[in-house]
């Protein structure tokens, strides 16, 4: 299922797991080198985020690793591998600045979104994050309920 933003963006698949598990501290946009029919299972609106992260290889580029997008059925043979790794597309210096947070500040690349932009091309909402502890998964959840009673107790009284 393919949901559409006013500001033109389609998203295809959110990790919706990543803010349950990890602080996002920054967030940008990346390009994704996709097969043909990759792109159409995406438009299809097949697509998974859950187990994804992405990290660089030995080159010095970033890539997306476990990302999920099943095999488009009418491409036969000219298929893909449904988790195959798939090349970032970033500046040198995004790179660079990305992976020296990463390495030093014990921080973590998780992918947050596939979508589409206006002009029609794949994009991946990438977050720096650190990871939670369980005591900080159980007060966001604390404070994610009070805000959610708090909601129902001001509907109902006013």
């Amino acid at each position: 299922m393919v949901k559409k933003r006013d500001d033109g963006r389609k998203t295809v698949a959110e990790n919706r797991k990543a803010r349950h598990n990890y602080f996002i501290e920054d967030r940008l946009e990346a390009g994704v080198m996709l097969a043909g029919s990759e792109v159409k299972s995406l438009r299809d609106g097949h697509s998974n985020l859950a187990d994804a992260y992405a990290g660089a290889n030995r080159e010095g580029g970033l890539w997306l690793y476990n990302a999920y997008i099943p095999e488009y059925k009418q491409a036969n043979r000219e298929n893909h591998e449904p988790r195959r790794p798939r090349k970032l597309l970033l500046h040198k210096r995004e790179i660079a600045k990305l992976l020296a947070e990463v390495q030093r500040g014990g921080m973590t690349l998780v992918p947050l979104a596939i979508y589409f932009n206006d002009k029609g091309r794949a994009k991946v909402e990438l977050g720096v994050a650190k990871g939670k502890k369980l005591h900080d998964k159980r007060e966001s959840d604390k404070a994610r309920d009070w805000q959610r009673e708090k909601g129902r107790l001001m509907r109902d009284k006013g």
